[in-house]
């Protein structure tokens, strides 16, 4: 029986999840076209004739991995915006857990000196992302839960920070650790410093 081949969309998402592995495995830096190549069992020339040059890989790369961080932003209002703000914190550190790829992206070469469209690309998550946060702040500093001396866009810049150096650690301690877990605590705590709700600390969280 002959080989059925791909379709050119089955194909490059192949090339994507593809260079998403080896980027987690070896670092993003050492994943050329040719190990991609290798790696899936076709030519460079295939690789090239779904992708015309590398930037446009790692460019799909980046929105492969951001799609289901930017899909988090998704939320109704509660009555409750501390907690929804402690699980969209755990959802981001899985969702990175998932994903290996992810820190070893933003700091790669890649990413700062040789794809711009990248760069932007990230930029643009993060800037939607931290629009988001400061939004669930200024529901949970409306509702009494978060001291409201502090400004929200400044909050939700320190968690985000928080949230990338975890990462970074994550990544450098070659994953030795739950970073879900690990990093929940510490978001936690951080929030707990910024708590103004009754009995001075918010309670245990139901799934604790």
């Amino acid at each position: 029986m002959p080989t059925l081949r791909k379709s050119a969309k089955d194909r490059k998402a192949e090339i994507v999840e593809t260079a998403i592995r080896l980027a987690g495995e070896q670092g993003p830096d050492r994943v050329t076209t040719q190990a991609l190549a290798d790696a899936i069992g076709i030519s460079q020339a295939a690789i090239f004739r779904h992708f015309p040059t590398k930037a446009e890989i790692w460019l799909a790369v980046g929105k492969s991995i951001t799609g289901p961080i930017v899909q988090l932003e998704n939320y109704a209002a509660t009555p409750d915006p501390f907690t929804l703000l402690q699980d969209l914190m755990e959802r981001h550190l899985r969702q990175i857990a998932l994903n290996p790829a992810i820190p070893a992206i933003l700091f790669s070469r890649e990413l700062h000196a040789e794809n711009d469209a990248l760069r932007r690309h990230f930029e643009s998550v993060m800037a939607a992302r931290l629009a988001s946060l400061a939004r669930m702040i200024d529901q949970a500093q409306q509702t009494g839960q978060l001291k409201a001396a502090i400004a929200s866009a400044d909050l939700a810049a320190l968690l985000l920070a928080s949230i990338q150096g975890l990462a970074m650690r994550w990544s450098l301690e070659n994953r030795s650790f739950d970073l879900t877990a690990e990093g929940g605590r510490l978001i936690r705590v951080l929030l707990i410093g910024f708590w103004s709700g009754p009995d001075g600390a918010p309670g245990a969280r139901s799934d604790q």
